[in-house]
């Protein structure tokens, strides 16, 4: 069989230049938004009494078969066919004869492809939004179960003023409860229609676009047609979006490592999560999490590949935009992964308190507050600054703590100190000093928690709200 196109021609295409052009490599991964598309299509044909509803059954059922053929994997896909769509209406004119043709009718593939890829975002990010909650609700668990665990807080990889390790985790929750805030927002241009518009100009057919927006569950339509078949921003945002996600994602990932070696001891990761050396018996690697950091690069190349794509393309459809999909499916793919997994290894991560509380007394993450007692005894913060570190190199010089010294060497370096200084370095005491809204303090801990676990719920509400519409055949 010919090309569904290719009546105006006199030549075969070249055996290279199909294999260079054709996407069905890669689009078929859209398969089942192509057939929900369709048939939307259709049934608007049959309404606006475009095609005779005789045709528009005949044409459903058939494309009902060959959803059946894709989901039982038994659709044979053609490189000479180009792409998921020519392959399914070839499909489909073999299963139900030549009025299988007209249902591209007031269509063309440049709008039926991008209507596709927004019916296949608009699943994804739901799904992102929902798993992102999981990993929060895993991240507030395991806060919830070290509220009065002590930590030391770094600034430059050292040790700076200690923690709670719940406050610790909870900034991770903030940081994924912006990313579903983006996704949510980013969903509403998702889920615009451009279906209608054709190939650039709309259509002679007197079709109703809002009537299809309906039915697949588009909230509007896009209002220029130039626009509808040439707009790749939602991919962009959503590449951005993930890039985000990753980035946050890379950031735990890389104190994971570092706090299950064996210089942090801090938390022990589950075997289910880690991997063993070929050579050396007693290494327990963090390969997941290694893993994620080091695909987050490939999720920035394919935000970077796509915004270069479009950078200079008139409008409006032009053949780069072939190269939107491959790294948008890589990313939906990269980052599907990386959720999935990351929920359970952090609800199955062991805390190591002890060593933590042990990590905490052994430096000088106290030092601030000696300098904010001295400030409340009248001493200007800047002197304050240089007693107390004068005082750190006094113990340093002589391997001991803050907390190791006595009274009257305090007294060497200010006359201001007294006994209570001592309660005042208490990791508890220095913690729960910082009691302001977003401190480390365990009531304001507490306070983000519960905020936290009503965002969880506002989450797991919009998620419910938006499963997306499937029409019915």
């Amino acid at each position: 069989m010919s090309k569904l196109w290719g009546g105006r021609f006199t030549k075969q295409t070249d055996e290279l230049v199909e294999q260079y052009t054709a996407s069905i490599t890669f689009d078929k991964e859209l398969a089942e938004e192509d057939i929900q598309g369709s048939l939307a299509h259709v049934t608007m044909l049959g309404k606006c009494g475009i095609l005779p509803l005789e045709d528009v059954e005949k044409i459903k059922q058939g494309l009902v078969q060959v959803l059946e053929l894709i989901r039982q994997g038994s659709m044979e896909y053609s490189v000479s066919d180009e792409d998921i769509h020519m392959n399914i209406e070839k499909k489909l004119i073999e299963l139900v004869g030549p009025v299988g043709g007209k249902l591209h009718t007031g269509r063309s593939r440049n709008d039926q492809v991008a209507t596709d890829m927004h019916l296949y975002l608009r699943k994804h990010v739901i799904s992102f939004v929902e798993l992102l909650g999981k990993l929060q609700a895993a991240l507030i668990e395991q806060a919830k179960a070290n509220k009065e665990t002590i930590v030391p807080g770094y600034t430059h990889l050292q040790r700076a003023q200690p923690i709670l390790f719940a406050h610790h985790l909870m900034a991770y929750v903030a940081m994924f409860e912006r990313d579903i805030e983006r996704l949510r927002d980013s969903y509403k241009r998702i889920n615009t229609l451009p279906l209608g518009a054709g190939a650039l100009a709309g259509t002679t057919f007197r079709i109703d676009r809002h009537f299809v927006a309906e039915q697949l569950g588009f909230e509007r339509v896009y209002e220029n047609s130039l626009d509808a078949v040439s707009d790749r921003d939602f991919i962009v945002e959503f590449l951005s979006n993930a890039s985000l996600i990753m980035m946050h994602l890379s950031r735990l990932c890389e104190e994971l490592v570092l706090w299950s070696s064996t210089e942090f001891q801090f938390v022990e990761l589950d075997d289910a999560f880690c991997t063993g050396s070929s050579i050396m018996p007693q290494k327990k690697n963090p390969d997941v999490a290694e893993l994620v950091r080091g695909k987050t690069g490939r999720v920035y190349g394919n935000l970077v590949g796509m915004l270069t794509v479009l950078k200079a393309l008139p409008l409006a459809y032009n053949k780069d935009m072939q190269e939107d999909k491959e790294g948008m499916l890589d990313t939906v793919a990269t980052l599907d992964g990386a959720l999935r997994l990351f929920a359970p290894m952090i609800a199955t991560m062991k805390v190591n308190k002890e060593r933590m509380r042990q990590a905490v007394r052994q430096d000088f993450s106290n030092a601030t507050d000696i300098a904010d007692f001295l400030v409340n005894k009248g001493l200007p913060f800047r002197q304050a600054h240089e007693v107390i570190g004068k005082t750190v190199l006094y113990c340093i010089q002589r391997g001991v703590y803050l907390l190791d010294i006595t009274l009257e060497e305090f007294q060497q370096f200010s006359p201001l100190f007294d006994e209570s200084i001592y309660q005042v370095l208490q990791p508890e005491q220095v913690v729960n000093a910082r009691n302001v809204y977003g401190g480390t303090a365990a009531p304001q801990v507490e306070g983000a928690i519960q905020r936290a676990e009503a965002s969880l719920q506002v989450t797991k509400q919009w998620v419910e709200n938006h499963q997306p519409a499937l029409v019915t055949i």
